[in-house]
């Protein structure tokens, strides 16, 4: 086992397979030269050699420094330390820093609203309030703290809805359907470079 220069998780040995049977294509793409299996997952050997999986490469983007950046990693922590975020989608593919996109945790959130003030403002007046901001900016700058100085947030804006299944932001297992939602909030997104 080995990690790439990508940090893709590489195996090899008798317990691998050879090739996909009949998938000459699917083989070359999934085997090196030679002989390493490219999970496609992104992860990390402790000191002790222990595999830590991080993220799925499809996952992960490269901003335009050449720096790779794992959003599902970043969105597991930043879940750790936020407790009335939902999801947070960090994007920056090609771009010379990371933004994200912050969905608040409704029932979270409420009780957050109503001890501040808040108490009689709907969902999407309290994602716009400046209070708001202003909270979970200081948990982005928590976050911050603990990345690597390319996979910082840079700039944020919170959603003023829920993500649902309904929507289409979600799968039905409660998964962020990533591209879709970047999709849809592309214009939110656009004005956080601008």
């Amino acid at each position: 086992m080995k990690i790439a220069d990508d940090g893709e998780v590489l195996l090899k040995g008798p317990g691998v397979m050879s090739g996909y049977h009949d998938l000459p294509d699917a083989t070359a793409e999934a085997l090196d030269a030679d002989g390493w299996f490219h999970t496609g997952d992104i992860g990390e050997l402790d000191a002790e050699g222990f595999l830590r999986i991080t993220d799925r490469k499809k996952d992960m983007f490269k901003t335009s420094q050449g720096k790779y950046v794992a959003p599902s990693a970043i969105a597991a922590m930043f879940n750790g330390i936020c407790p009335y975020a939902s999801q947070i989608i960090v994007y920056g593919e090609g771009m010379p820093y990371c933004v994200a996109l912050v969905s608040l945790d409704t029932e979270a959130i409420n009780e957050w609203a109503a001890k501040n003030g808040l108490g009689d403002k709907s969902f999407a007046e309290i994602a716009r309030d400046e209070k708001t901001r202003d909270m979970i900016g200081g948990y982005i700058d928590t976050l911050n703290k603990h990345l690597n100085r390319w996979e910082q947030i840079n700039r944020f804006a919170v959603i003023d809805r829920e993500l649902s299944v309904e929507a289409g932001d979600l799968t039905p297992s409660l998964k962020l359907k990533r591209k879709v939602v970047v999709q849809t909030f592309s214009d939110r997104i656009d004005k956080l470079y601008a």
